[in-house]
């Protein structure tokens, strides 16, 4: 039976045909856009420019930027359409670039001295563990992967990555950008989030915790007791409670079984039965902390 307002195409080779004029449309109107000014975008580089001045300005107001006194850091400006517009408000705008096309472009709009530089992954830790502090960052990223970096225990989004950025920082999901603000549109919505460095840090050895989280978010809907019955685990644990005794002229205790090592210290930390996807940062913290007085170590 059809539905109200479907069309059907009297074949597949038809249905292809269609296909393939609004494909061929879309590229010409795209092509002429990029005639227009200048450049051909390469999407298979992810590029894609901002073009709605309604987002480039909220952007600029949620970033709260502190006239003639901050120094930012913009990566990927494209044709400056941002940059521009920042300068206006700040004491100096550094920015990055790989395309030498858009250096091209942006020496028109800005008087500038570019350097190229490649900003390597993951970016985000990276950018967290710099020294010295900066302010804050606001990022525009895919939208499901802006969405883990603000979600938060219990949720579906809730990872590994949600959860090791937020020790770090504060993370605020700022405004949604769909796709058509873009030139050309690229396949996927975006989103800006901002991102504050907690200053100080937290008191935690990142090495470890980046070491516990990564176990159990192996398997985050079952419960830690399950979730570190594993020989792989095990034999880890145990190997990195040798060498941590060897650095630290301690005597390797003999006869040990960390099987039962590691349950027990789950059960006396009220942990044994909880789900990953429900912990939060202090649940993690106290976690580790309860591994690291029995000798139990992640790096």
């Amino acid at each position: 039976m059809l539905r109200p307002g479907v069309v059907l195409v009297g074949s597949r080779s038809a249905a292809r045909h269609v296909f393939r004029v609004r494909a061929g449309k879309q590229l010409r109107q795209e092509r002429r856009e990029a005639c227009a000014s200048g450049i051909l975008f390469n999407t298979g580089a992810r590029q894609h420019i901002l073009k709605n001045p309604l987002i480039v300005n909220s952007i600029i107001e949620k970033a709260a930027l502190r006239r003639h006194t901050d120094v930012i850091l913009e990566m990927g400006p494209g044709t400056g359409n941002l940059t521009v517009k920042m300068l206006e408000k700040v004491k100096k705008v550094v920015i990055c670039e790989i395309d030498p096309r858009l250096v091209g472009e942006l020496q028109k709009r800005v008087q500038a001295v570019l350097a190229k530089t490649l900003i390597s992954s993951p970016f985000v830790f990276k950018l967290l563990l710099h020294r010295p502090f900066f302010r804050c960052a606001i990022l525009m990223f895919q939208r499901e992967f802006a969405l883990w970096l603000v979600a938060k225990p219990g949720t579906k989004l809730y990872c590994r990555l949600s959860i090791n950025t937020q020790l770090l920082a504060r993370v605020d999901h700022l405004v949604k950008v769909g796709k058509n603000n873009f030139r050309p549109p690229p396949k996927v919505e975006s989103s800006v989030v901002r991102i504050e460095p907690k200053n100080p840090p937290p008191s935690v050895n990142f090495q470890e915790w980046e070491g516990l989280v990564r176990i159990a978010f192996v398997r985050k809907t079952k419960t830690l007791s399950a979730a570190f019955k594993s020989s792989a685990v095990e034999q880890l644990l145990d190997h990195n409670c040798q060498i941590h005794c060897s650095l630290h002229n301690i005597e390797i205790p003999e006869n040990v079984n960390i099987a039962e090592k590691i349950q027990t210290v789950l059960e006396n930390t009220g942990y044994s039965e909880k789900r990953t996807h429900s912990m939060n940062i202090d649940d993690f913290i106290r976690l580790l902390h309860g591994f690291n007085l029995e000798g139990i170590h992640f790096s």
